[in-house]
């Protein structure tokens, strides 16, 4: 996989984490971000797979990609408007 698809200002490691805990720790890092800034999201609960996008959608926040890589559900999220 090209790394560079997947360059982000921080990281997230939701990884072993259960539902609605990947969502939730995803929102928090969000809100200390700024306009345009990238977060890599790593999930392995099924439910992220749905809720993530879901909850994207209805925010200012924008998907730029999601992957399954090895296992794991990988999100790029760009920051939108407060």
């Amino acid at each position: 996989m090209d790394d560079t698809q997947w360059q982000a200002q921080q990281e997230l490691d939701a990884r072993e984490l259960l539902c609605p805990m990947p969502l939730l720790k995803m929102r928090q890092a969000l809100r200390g971000m700024s306009l345009g800034e990238r977060l890599l999201v790593k999930a392995t609960d099924p439910g992220a797979a749905r809720d993530i996008p879901a909850y994207l959608r209805q925010s200012s926040h924008q998907l730029v990609r999601k992957a399954s890589v090895d296992g794991e559900l990988w999100f790029l999220v760009e920051h939108g408007e407060a």
